[in-house]
């Protein structure tokens, strides 16, 4: 038997021994006070599921639809698997969930405080995040192109990127709230400094990649300037720059939840999360958590799929 049928064979025995475990570890003979035999459980699970997941690794379908699900598969099984583990150590250990909530805890509370979370979403990232990035996105592609043509532009603002970018976001988010309010422009505005820099240098690379030879055939062709840019150095840089907006998909969320700290309207991911460590409620700060790492994931993703659309022709994206 080759790897691949044991996996086929050992994941639905994961899925419904990790189901059965689930329902014991909530028992109230068990919860907070597992013995031996259920942690020799969880045990066997574990290696188990290692070796489903190691078969299912191997998987290679012929058919392109089969093949995208079995990649899909093997990330979201072992997820799945993390969290499992998570609500099985946490209730059977008896963990207070002032230290540790569980799974099922931070899902209920998330559940139950949708109007909250759909609030704080909306201030944080509709308002601070979305306008912050698209701002600081374009302002560092914009001066990205006047660097590239004035020289001296780009030996001085090169060094002063790689400076700002190394600034320590708790000391640049006072500073804004005292400039721009206590309102989400000056969570925007932070936004704005995080986002800058790495579309600045990540855009100048990005023009300075394309080769001699392809310069040369542009000369060769009496094109100038602005037209090797748009036809040859911007397509060439394409790669680069959705690597910055990438990257600034996920220090644009962070920058505006840690801005919250120092000053906000009473909503907001990071005044929630704030308040809630106050409060000790640990179930509405993972909530909080969660609604920023999905948040945060889908726009990553959403870049990913434009780059897709856009760099399909490119050998950095074939290859």
């Amino acid at each position: 038997m080759t790897a691949v049928q044991r996996a086929l064979i050992l994941t639905p025995l994961v899925i419904l021994g990790c189901l059965f475990a689930l329902g014991l570890v909530h028992r109230p003979e068990i919860a907070g006070q597992a013995g031996f035999r259920f942690w020799a459980l969880v045990a066997l699970l574990w290696l188990v599921a290692v070796a489903a997941l190691s078969g299912l690794s191997h998987l290679r379908p012929k058919n392109a639809a089969w093949r995208r699900l079995a990649g899909l598969a093997v990330p979201i099984l072992f997820g799945a698997f993390l969290f499992f583990l998570w609500e099985v150590i946490v209730v059977g250990a008896g963990v207070p969930s002032v230290l540790m909530p569980a799974p099922s805890a931070i899902a209920s509370r998330f559940a139950a405080s949708i109007p909250v979370l759909r609030d704080d979403f909306v201030q944080t990232f509709a308002k601070s995040v979305l306008s912050g990035y698209a701002i600081g996105c374009l302002a560092g592609f914009a001066v990205a192109i006047v660097a590239d043509r004035v020289p001296f532009l780009r030996r001085g603002l090169l060094p002063l990127g790689n400076f700002v970018s190394a600034l320590p976001v708790i000391g640049i988010a006072p500073i804004m709230v005292m400039w721009f309010g206590f309102d989400w422009h000056s969570k925007a505005a932070v936004v704005v400094v995080m986002t800058f820099f790495p579309m600045l240098v990540n855009t100048v690379a990005g023009l300075a990649s394309a080769g001699r030879l392809e310069r040369d055939l542009m000369r060769s062709y009496a094109a100038g300037y602005w037209t090797t840019l748009v036809k040859l150095r911007l397509p060439m840089a394409l790669p680069f720059i959705f690597n910055a907006l990438k990257i600034n998909s996920t220090l644009a969320l962070i920058g505006a939840i840690v801005a919250e700290f120092f000053g906000t309207p009473i909503v907001g991911m990071g005044f929630r999360i704030s308040i809630e460590v106050a409060r000790m409620s640990l179930d509405m700060v993972w909530a909080e958590i969660a609604l920023a790492a999905i948040a945060g994931s889908t726009f990553y993703g959403l870049v990913a799929l434009i780059e897709r659309g856009a760099t399909f022709w490119h050998p950095s994206y074939r290859t």
